[in-house]
């Protein structure tokens, strides 16, 4: 079969078009038609080989996520047939196949029936940003209702969907934003307060938000150096959560507030093979509120075939993007 490959660590250009064996189904997984997918800043880390240990051997089939056709089932799978349309996480990641080809083998528990109300585009949107939202603020947060909120990139891939969560525990949600397009997108999806954190410190709107006693939950989609600000806007033994904790910081703070910290990490389940039925759970729980239009998705105005995934790389590498770029499967043949 005919995928999108990268034999090395390097730029975009390292993609190259290549012809490699179809995966062989085992017991637990299903063959997957695949029929889209969608580019994550994770792919770009992987591809520059920022994350070597969990990239997959070379040749390497990037991308986690996507939507399809299940082609054939193995032994052992009940909840899939043939002929199912689906979504989910693939893996991309070292032991599992990823999705930048015709064929895909997945493990069952990673998958969902597609949303009957979405394409096979919109579908391939949701899996990495849904789940990482949907684990912190449904599951980890512990939200109650009237709770301050604050969600730092809120505009963001990840951000922007756990604005929708937010407010569908009916909390009080505060955003940071760069910029005014990105403010509307948080008002747009529900957020009470918009920040812009470029004209407005952190000590400024802790001071008029919340009268310097700090936000009951912050969600950090940006996470590394503004970890510090987080630790800031938070109150006194609140909780801050984050998708980026790879960095040498002072945690000083963290003990004189006593602050509750939890780094998400959604691709721990596919590494360790533990626990793999929470991602296909947390689809099933997202397809519910997606069916019902209580979530919906930012989709960049550009889209891209598999054969064009340098140029997507590129794409988004030089701007600032925030809305997901969607990519479409040319591979097949007919």
């Amino acid at each position: 079969m005919k995928a999108m490959v990268i034999n090395k660590f390097g730029g975009p250009e390292v993609f190259e078009m290549a012809d490699i064996a179809k995966p062989e189904l085992k017991p637990g997984y299903v063959l997957v038609k695949v029929m889209a997918s969608s580019l994550n800043p994770f792919e770009t880390k992987l591809r520059s080989g920022l994350l070597p240990e969990i990239t997959p051997a070379f040749p390497a089939v990037l991308n986690s996520d996507f939507s399809g056709i299940v082609e054939k089932v193995g032994e052992n799978v009940e909840l899939l047939k043939r002929g199912d349309e689906v979504f989910g996480f693939v893996g991309g990641l070292a032991g599992e196949c990823g999705a930048l080809a015709e064929y895909a083998l997945v493990d069952e528990e990673l998958l969902c029936l597609k949303p009957v109300n979405l394409d096979f585009k919109t579908s391939a949107l949701f899996p990495l940003v849904g789940i990482t939202a949907y684990r912190a603020i449904m599951e980890d947060s512990h939200i109650k209702a009237g709770d301050k909120v604050l969600i730092h990139g809120a505009a963001g891939g990840v951000g922007h969907i756990a604005v929708q969560f937010a407010k569908l525990l009916k909390a009080e949600v505060y955003a940071t934003v760069s910029s005014e397009e990105k403010a509307e997108i948080a008002e747009h999806l529900g957020a009470d307060h918009v920040i812009n954190y470029k004209t407005t410190g952190v000590e400024q709107y802790v001071k008029q938000y919340t009268d310097g006693k700090g936000f009951d939950v912050v969600f950090d989609t940006i996470g590394a150096g503004n970890l510090i600000n987080s630790f800031k806007a938070v109150k006194n033994e609140g909780l801050v959560l984050t998708t980026n904790s790879r960095v040498a910081l002072d945690m000083t703070l963290i003990h004189h507030k006593a602050i509750n910290f939890k780094a998400i990490y959604i691709v721990l389940p596919i590494l360790t093979n533990i626990n793999r039925n929470e991602m296909g759970n947390i689809l099933n729980e997202m397809k519910k509120h997606i069916e019902a239009g209580n979530l919906t998705i930012y989709k960049d105005s550009r889209e891209f075939n598999f054969s064009e995934i340098s140029e997507a790389h590129r794409y988004y590498e030089e701007g600032d993007i925030t809305a997901k770029i969607s990519l479409i499967n040319d591979l097949h043949e007919g």
